[in-house]
C-alpha cells in the first residue's frame, strides 16, 4: 500500500483542501493518505475555528484515511519547527512513502535548489538574518534575503571551482521574495527537515489553486481561502455563506458544531483568560514564554494601558510594529496562553522530535494502515490518554496537548467540564 502524507489544519476544510489532498493522492500513486494535523492552536497563532475531532471528522468524510495530531509544542511554532514536527512525525510512522504539499511555485526544483545551499547552514548565514532583522524586515522577509544571498554564493563558489554558473542567478536571481510567500516557505522547511532526518519520504508539490493563503475575499470561483471563509462566516454570522466553497460534510460538520456553542471559535472567546494572565505575570516573567524577545514583554504591559476595548484584535493593534508581524504576536500571545515556556518549549527542547504519535481518527483502509504501523513506528502510537501515557514527552509533550484541550473547552458555550478532559475518554474517530 503506497502512502502518502500530508500537513494540514483544516480550519475549516475547504474545497481547496479537497483538490489538494486529491492531486496529492494522484500525483505520489498513493493508495492511502495519512494527514498530520494541528490540534486546538495553530501555526499562524489562533484557536482553531473547530476543535481537532470535528476537523478530523472533516478530513476523514473527504478521503484521508489516517488522521495524527502535530503535538502543540510543533504546532504554534514558526514554519522551521512546524515543517519539522509535522515530517518527523510522518518519518515516524515507517509507513509514508511520499510528501505532497501546497506551494505558490508549484515547482520544486527552486526549492530543492535552496535546501542544498541551507541544508548545512552556510557561514554568514546566520549574521546576515540577524542583520535583515535589525533593519526592520520581518522574519519571513529578513529569512528570504539570507537565503538569497546563500544561494548566490553558493553558485560563485561553484563556478570558481569550473562549474557552470548555477540556477541561483539565471533561474531566480537575487529576488528570493517567493521563499516568504506562506506555502512556499513551508514547503523549503518541508524539505530541509526531510534532508536533516536523512528520509527516504519522497517529495512532491502541487501549485496553490485561485485563492492566496492571505486571501481576505471570496469571488465566484469555489475555491476561497480558509481567511475569507473565517471571514465571511463572522462577516454574515451564518456558516451557510461558506456553502459554496467547503465540501458538504465540512457544512455539516460546522453546522451541528455551531447548534453545540463548539464554533466558531476565535480569540475573541479567550481574551478575559489571556487578558488575566497579561496583567498577573511581571514583565520578567512574561520574558520567559516563548518567542518574547527584544524587551516585547514591556510593550505588552505598556499596550495593556491603552487598551480601547478588551479585544485581542485591540492588543495586537497596540503591540504590531514593523518587525514584529501579526502571525509572530498571535503566536506569542498563544505561548503566554498556554504556559509555553523557553526552556521546555524552544529549540534546545524539541530538536529530537515528537516523543509519540497521536491518532485521532481513521477510516477502514486507515485501520489497516494503523495496524501495519504499530509494527513499525519508531515512536508509542497513542489512541487516547490514559493513565499509563499521560506524562509522554514530559511538559511539552502529551500533557502539554491535553492542557491545550483544556484551555480550549473552557471557552465553550456552554461550558462543560467533561470536555476539558475529552483526551483521556474519546476515541480516534472512524468511518
Amino acid at each position: 500500500m503506497r502512502t502518502v502524507g500530508i500537513v494540514v489544519e483544516y480550519n475549516p476544510m475547504h474545497n481547496g483542501h479537497l483538490y489538494h489532498l486529491q492531486q496529492s493522492k494522484k500525483c505520489a500513486g498513493a493508495d492511502a493518505v495519512v494527514a498530520v494535523m494541528s490540534g486546538h492552536f495553530l501555526q499562524r497563532g489562533e484557536p482553531a475555528l473547530a476543535d481537532k475531532w470535528a476537523r478530523t471528522e472533516m478530513a476523514l468524510a473527504n478521503g484521508v484515511d489516517l488522521v495524527l495530531e502535530l503535538p502543540v509544542s510543533y504546532s504554534v511554532q514558526p514554519a522551521e519547527w512546524f515543517a519539522y514536527g509535522s515530517v518527523a512525525t510522518l518519518q515516524a510512522t515507517g509507513v509514508i512513502d511520499a510528501l505532497c504539499f501546497g506551494s505558490e511555485q508549484g515547482d520544486l526544483r527552486p526549492i530543492e535548489q535552496a535546501v542544498a545551499a541551507l541544508v548545512k547552514e552556510p557561514i554568514g548565514f546566520a549574521r546576515r538574518l540577524r542583520e535583515e532583522l535589525k533593519s526592520g524586515r520581518s522574519y519571513p522577509a529578513a529569512y528570504a534575503c539570507a537565503a538569497g544571498r546563500a544561494l548566490i554564493d553558493g553558485a560563485t563558489e561553484d563556478s570558481k571551482k569550473g562549474a557552470p554558473l548555477h540556477s541561483a542567478e539565471t533561474e531566480t536571481g537575487t529576488d528570493m521574495d517567493w521563499i516568504a510567500q506562506p506555502n512556499n516557505s513551508l514547503g523549503l522547511h518541508y524539505m530541509l527537515a526531510l534532508r536533516r532526518l536523512q528520509s527516504d519520504i519522497e517529495p512532491f508539490t502541487i501549485g496553490r489553486q485561485q485563492a492566496g493563503y492571505h486571501d481576505a475575499n471570496v469571488s465566484d470561483h469555489p475555491i476561497a481561502s480558509a481567511t475569507a471563509l473565517r471571514r465571511l462566516w463572522a462577516e454574515t454570522g451564518s456558516v451557510q455563506a461558506c456553502a459554496p466553497y467547503i465540501p458538504q460534510p465540512t457544512l455539516q460538520i460546522l453546522e451541528r458544531d455551531t447548534a453545540d456553542g463548539r464554533a466558531p471559535m476565535g480569540w475573541d472567546r479567550f481574551v478575559r483568560e489571556l487578558l488575566y494572565r497579561l496583567h498577573m505575570l511581571s514583565p520578567e516573567a512574561l520574558a520567559q514564554h516563548l518567542e518574547v524577545t527584544e524587551g516585547l514583554e514591556h510593550r505588552i504591559k505598556h499596550a495593556l494601558q491603552h487598551l480601547r476595548e478588551p479585544s485581542v484584535e485591540s492588543l495586537l493593534n497596540e503591540l504590531k510594529t514593523k518587525r514584529y508581524t501579526h502571525t509572530k504576536l498571535q503566536r506569542t500571545l498563544t505561548h503566554i496562553l498556554l504556559h509555553h515556556d523557553k526552556f521546555h518549549f524552544g529549540p534546545d527542547a524539541i530538536a529530537q522530535g515528537p516523543s509519540y504519535i497521536r491518532v485521532l481518527g481513521f477510516s477502514a483502509q486507515g485501520q489497516m494502515l494503523l495496524k501495519r504501523m504499530k509494527k513499525r513506528a519508531e515512536l508509542p502510537v497513542v489512541l487516547s490518554v490514559n493513565r499509563e501515557n499521560a506524562g509522554l514527552g514530559g511538559v511539552s509533550g502529551l500533557p502539554a496537548d491535553t492542557r491545550a484541550t483544556a484551555v480550549y473547552a473552557n471557552a465553550f458555550a456552554p461550558w462543560n467540564t467533561r470536555a476539558a478532559f475529552r483526551d483521556y475518554y474519546e476515541a480516534p474517530r472512524r468511518i
